[in-house]
């Protein structure tokens, strides 16, 4: 291909952002002039060159750091395993698990050569979530509270010993407040994991 035209510019431009799109690269070298199909052009030269990354089709970053493909489904949270582990719960090696209210396809990933899973939740159920530190990012992971909900509205078992260790962390009136934007299967249940191991509210 040559020497790539306004590789200088688009380098400065995107070099700290965590992801970025084919179309956002498209627009931003459409500044200079440049076509959509020489911005798609560049991206296939700088992928087979190893200089960035595909993450998934259209969206791309210069490095491998699988903490932040959940970027990719802003807006998002890691929760349920994922969660756990961040928490210090689950010793277990887990996948990132994402939760978003993006109307993607949910399920398994393959992202880096490693599964991602993506699960989906309303709108009324984003919430209970705050920023960790993970290394030198801040990521968004679900608070013990809300990872227990949405153990509970997705129908997932947990081992008893890591639901005592969760239980023990629940904090009575956040979880109170929390489950007013629950449904009934989701409130009746959680109601009664808390009571079977006393917990006052």
């Amino acid at each position: 291909m040559g020497k790539i035209k306004y590789l200088k510019e688009f380098k400065e431009h995107f070099k700290d952002r965590v992801s970025f799109s084919i179309k956002e690269v498209e627009i931003f070298l459409g500044q200079y002039g440049a076509s959509k199909s020489y911005a798609r052009l560049m991206l296939h030269n700088l992928e087979k060159n190893g200089e960035i990354k595909r993450l998934k089709r259209g969206y791309y970053s210069f490095g491998e750091n699988l903490d932040t493909v959940g970027f990719l489904f802003e807006p998002f949270y890691y929760g349920l395993q994922d969660a756990l582990s961040l928490h210090g719960l689950w010793e277990q090696e887990t996948n990132p698990v994402i939760i978003t209210t993006r109307k993607v396809r949910t399920g398994l990933r393959n992202v880096l050569g490693r599964n991602v899973l993506v699960r989906r939740v309303k709108r009324s159920m984003f919430f209970g979530y705050e920023p960790k530190r993970v290394g030198n990012l801040f990521l968004p992971v679900s608070d013990i509270e809300k990872t227990l909900i949405d153990f509970v509205y997705f129908k997932l078992n947990l081992p008893g010993d890591i639901l005592k260790k969760m239980i023990k962390r629940i904090d009575g009136k956040k979880m109170n407040e929390y489950l007013k934007n629950t449904n009934k299967y989701t409130k009746s249940k959680v109601n009664e994991l808390l009571s079977s191991y006393k917990i006052s509210r």
